[in-house]
């Protein structure tokens, strides 16, 4: 009988691993080798393990809901043999968390080897009563039926072991797959206690004997007809076992209900078959599962299939709070819903809104005042993530404390509780969260606010909510004009028009976000209440504010108005900087205005550069420092080579000798046609050295549809610069171009943007990334530059389902130190901050936190957007600036001059005429030849 209802986990039960059978031959002398090697590393083994352990047991006593290092510190100790330590470990593990189906399992296998008759049985009945009340297991009920079969003895053994299944029954005789392995475990029980029943061969029952032979038979036949009435998979296999096994006909009405639960199995097999080809964790499937219960409205059904998704799926907080909300509202069983609302808190302490959920369930049904402070005190342990979620678990305690006051008492213990928790929220908050999280996560003084009002308007003691306000006015908050009002309303409830109307007089004073609004409200008070006095002392005030209000404001408005104009200066001044630079790349020297200048401009347009005066487009990757280094080289190495001798050898040699002209290409030339936008990618972010990037680009974009054109980008020189642009014939072969954009080319990831005039389009963004909070992303900080995209992949695939990994690096594709890590839910996210902040990877510390970007930026006008420029023509350095080794090659005499007076070639200063001369602002052209003249200083 001692077999009956094991199961296949029973025999797999049986087969000890090593360390098994290491804590049950403790104490034995253990045969080993002769030799001493082994014992010495047995003993550097065991020193590790030690000093492992003590490593351990010291990071759990900083941060105790720690849970990898409760699984290792409890394997470590199993492996050593330390007993008494072990069940320490595991005794404060499922205190803080409910435990595995394996953990629990290894404990009672430990537990019942070590357990002795008598007290130690019990024992282990009280650790198996703990373990079913964590998730639904129908191997631990196996189990517990197979441990109280062993220790059964008269009449009242068989009861408990009765008890047991049933139970087991109540709790996973529904489950569709798992379930029939507990009705066969109860069938063979009581068909083993049948054999003891029949009589021996060749004699007659007595009528008692035969009496409670027909009562166990009848139990068994209940057995199975209750087992047919609920829709279970292989249910053909047990009606065929009931027919041989009974000697009369099966009943019309059950098989009537056995029909109508094979309709019912046949509904649910397609969830199930779900559920068996899908991956961990089968979230999708088991929602669908369990909408479609909550359509058929079964209760146990649907219990039972919420317990079966949160057994794969524990630490997801939205299926806890869908699971709680249905106990709240529908079923209501007081038991059922304080467990569920337990083990939810327990699974995701970091989830405030469970706690708060938690708490009014307990004051719902009534729950002793003790533990619901308790569970408090166990939220605040927990570790949120926000300081606003301190704030919220506080407002809720605060809130269940004010319930139980009777107010129509003056004085009362709970009206003394409700006030010395008020003062130890507010030190709670400004000395631990303010300490960690450099904020209070109460910047409008909630908590303090509701102390004042339940002060004023519960307790009658206005002086103490006036004291309060006056500590909330002192935290900075005087300068918001709804902190007066607040203030104001409730002078106005319960207190007196004097101090109501001192409030505004304040307000009037000190608000500086809306001080309109409070004058007006000053204004009404007097104009409604006041006398002539009263009101002429309101006006006076408030016009006085008001003047020097706007008088601020204007000059706030002129400064921003100065800026906005210096700003357009140092636009202007870059965009004439750039087409200097052009003319002096091409060799040629500024003229005198007429024909000559002329015919220059149009020479510079004919090498396909665009006009300096012409708006540009800007596309992702275009105007960085990066892409202009050639220009900015070629720019510097021109200018040093401009002395007194090189001037008179230009002055002397032919124009069109000047400087060669750079070698002719044909795709030099960018006449892009904006009407072909929406099939042309813009390419960027490529190697300078790249070696036939026509061809290499060809072959890589081919793979996304016919392509019309490439065309790249060259330097007058004939270097190519980086990026261009590549049409396709189709929109649809664009749009899967861009698929490509950070593929790696060359070392360098490959930018591949739409192709968009942002001149016309200043909207448009090509930042495909967030810059919002993602509770399901993590931003990883202090990596080493040698960490891979597979070695983080490997340390946080642990914590939940790793569906993406960036790695950020820089243009030429050398990594940051920095990533980004996309989990499956925020449930998995949080876990893995709570686990990974702060550890090491290669000698460095990483910062684990969830991906909040700053907001990017924006910017009025373009111009505004653009770092600044000197406001000195040619002072241009390289990408970096100016180094201190770096020599100003150009002598001092070329520099221009800043007054707005033009210096003739006779030397005589004249005034600009309005015909021929240029304003200050737009410093005259000067030739080679005034160049060289002012040189000579001819």
């Amino acid at each position: 009988m001692a077999a009956i209802g094991s199961g296949e986990k029973r025999s797999m039960g049986e087969q000890l691993d090593p360390e098994d059978k290491e804590m049950e031959s403790e104490g034995e002398p253990s045969e080993g080798p002769e030799d001493g090697s082994s014992s010495e590393e047995e003993e550097e083994d065991d020193k590790e393990n030690e000093a492992e352990i003590q490593r351990l047991e010291e990071q759990l006593s900083i941060n105790a809901f720690d849970y990898n290092c409760h699984v290792d510190l409890i394997k470590l100790l199993r492996q050593e043999g330390e007993l008494v330590k072990l069940r320490r470990a595991r005794q404060k593990m499922s205190e803080l968390f409910p435990l595995t189906e394996e953990i629990w399992l290894e404990w009672l296998k430990d537990e019942i080897r070590m357990g002795e008759e008598g007290s130690g049985r019990e024992k282990v009945y009280e650790l198996f009563e703990r373990a079913v009340k964590d998730y639904i297991c129908p191997e631990i009920w196996l189990e517990y039926a197979q441990y109280s079969i062993g220790g059964m003895g008269e009449n009242e053994g068989i009861a408990k072991v009765r008890s047991v299944f049933e139970r087991a029954i109540t709790a996973c005789g529904l489950h569709m797959t798992k379930g029939s392995t507990i009705w066969d475990a109860y069938r063979e029980f009581e068909n083993a206690i049948l054999a003891t029943l029949q009589p021996p061969p060749g004699t007659i029952p007595t009528p008692e004997q035969q009496q409670m032979l027909n009562a166990q038979l009848e139990k068994i036949h209940a057995l199975f007809r209750r087992q047919l009435s609920i829709p279970l998979l292989e249910m053909e296999t047990t009606y065929a076992e009931y027919e041989e096994w009974s000697d009369e006909p099966i009943p019309d009405t059950v098989i009537q209900k056995y029909k109508q639960a094979i309709k019912q199995m046949q509904k649910c097999k397609a969830h199930e078959d779900a559920l068996l080809n899908a991956e961990t964790p089968k979230m999708t499937e088991y929602q669908a599962y369990i909408d479609f219960e909550l359509k058929e409205g079964d209760p146990d059904r649907i219990q039972l299939t919420f317990e079966r998704a949160l057994a794969e799926n524990c630490l997801v907080p939205d299926l806890w709070a869908r699971y709680t909300h249905y106990l709240d509202r529908q079923l209501k069983v007081k038991d059922l819903v304080l467990s569920a609302h337990d083990r939810a808190a327990r699974n995701c302490p970091w989830m405030v809104g469970l706690w708060k959920r938690y708490l009014l369930a307990m004051e719902r049904h009534g729950a002793d005042h003790q533990k619901v402070s308790d569970t408090f005190e166990k939220a605040l342990n927990a570790g949120f993530i926000q300081a606003t979620d301190y704030v919220e678990i506080w407002q809720a305690y605060l809130d269940y404390l004010r319930r139980r006051v009777d107010f129509t008492k003056d004085s009362s213990k709970e009206l003394e509780e409700l006030r010395s928790s008020y003062s130890r929220a507010l030190d709670y908050l400004q000395q631990e969260v303010e300490e960690r999280f450099s904020e209070s996560g109460d910047p409008s003084c909630t908590i303090i606010q509701n102390w004042a009002w339940i002060e004023a308007r519960h307790c009658n003691n206005i002086q103490k909510a006036r004291e309060l306000w006056d500590s909330i006015m002192t935290k900075g908050n005087a300068k918001f004009a709804n902190m007066w009002l607040e203030y104001y309303n409730l002078e106005r409830a319960h207190g007196d028009a004097q101090h109501g109307r001192k409030a505004l007089h304040r307000a009037v004073q000190c608000t500086t976000d809306y001080p309109e609004h409070v004058c007006d409200m000053l204004l009404m008070l007097e104009r409604m209440e006041g006398s002539l006095e009263d009101w002429d002392n309101a006006v006076q005030k408030t016009e006085t504010r008001l003047a020097r209000i706007n008088e601020q404001r204007t000059k706030v408005a002129a400064k921003e108005v100065a800026q906005a104009r210096q700003e357009d200066t140092k636009a202007e001044q870059r965009k004439k900087t750039r087409a200097e630079k052009k003319v002096f790349k091409k060799g040629k020297m500024p003229t005198k205005g007429g024909e000559k200048r002329k015919a220059e401009e149009e020479d510079d347009e004919e090498w396909g550069e665009e006009a300096a005066d012409k708006p540009k487009k800007k596309h992702k990757g275009e105007g960085d420092n990066m892409l202009e280094e050639d220009d900015t080289e070629d720019m510097e190495a021109e200018m040093g080579l401009f002395g007194r001798n090189q001037l008179k050898k230009v002055e002397t040699l032919p124009k069109q000798k000047a400087r060669p002209a750079p070698p002719a290409k044909e795709h030099s030339k960018i006449g892009h046609d904006s009407k072909k936008e929406n099939i042309t990618v813009f390419v960027s972010n490529l190697s300078y050295n790249m070696k036939e990037p026509e061809g290499k680009l060809r072959a890589l974009f081919e793979g996304c549809g016919d392509i019309s054109e490439v065309r790249l980008v060259y330097s007058n020189s004939g270097h190519f610069r980086g990026y261009g642009y590549v049409e396709f014939k189709d929109e649809k072969c664009a749009m899967s171009a861009l698929q490509l954009d950070r593929k790696v080319m060359e070392g360098r990831p490959m930018f591949v943007s739409p192709c968009v005039d942002k001149t016309k389009n200043p909207d448009f963004k090509v930042f495909k990334y967030s810059t919002v909070i993602e509770k399901h992303k993590l931003f990883i900080s202090g990596l080493p530059y040698s960490c891979t995209k597979e070695e983080v992949e490997e340390l946080f695939k642990p914590h939940g389902c790793v569906k993406d990994i960036r790695i950020v690096t820089n243009r030429s594709g050398k990594p940051k130190g920095l990533a980004y890590i996309e989990y499956e839910n925020e449930a998995q996210a949080s876990q893995a901050v709570l686990k990974m902040d702060g550890t090491k990877i290669k000698e460095h510390v990483i910062n684990v936190a969830i991906s909040n970007p700053p907001r990017r930026k924006q910017s009025d006008t373009p111009e505004m957007a653009k770092p600044s420029a000197s406001m000195v023509p040619r002072q241009i350095y390289g990408a970096r600036g100016r180094g201190r080794t770096q020599l100003a090659m150009m002598p001092r005499a070329l520099h221009r001059q800043t007054t707005p007076a033009v210096k003739a070639e006779n030397g005589t200063m004249q005034e600009p005429s309005a015909a021929t001369s240029q304003s200050a602002e737009e410093p005259k052209k000067m030739s080679n030849a005034d160049f060289a003249r002012m040189l000579l200083k001819k």
